[in-house]
């Protein structure tokens, strides 16, 4: 009955964490492009709650959809994947 659906995870690399509690997640993905056939590289920069502020400009984090935090924040960040060389 409350059954909350599928969120989506996404797995990218922190590139600003200045805010308290914020971090700016960068998600890069592969497109095939319709009319050449070339994959084309996509851009993607997500703000998610960072409870912990244990991110560190250049993790490698995964992130899942939330409620909205902020006018920008919907995600969340659930675990650092690997740690970056910066830092």
């Amino acid at each position: 009955m409350g059954e909350r659906g599928q969120r989506k995870r996404l797995v990218g690399t922190v590139i600003g964490n200045r805010m308290d509690k914020t971090a700016v997640i960068l998600v890069e993905r592969l497109v095939r492009h319709v009319a050449y056939k070339k994959f084309v590289r996509r851009r993607a920069k997500y703000l998610a709650h960072d409870a912990g502020n244990v991110c560190g400009v250049g993790d490698k984090v995964r992130i899942v959809e939330c409620r909205p935090l902020s006018k920008r924040k919907r995600w969340q960040v659930i675990d650092v994947v690997e740690k970056g060389q910066a830092g």
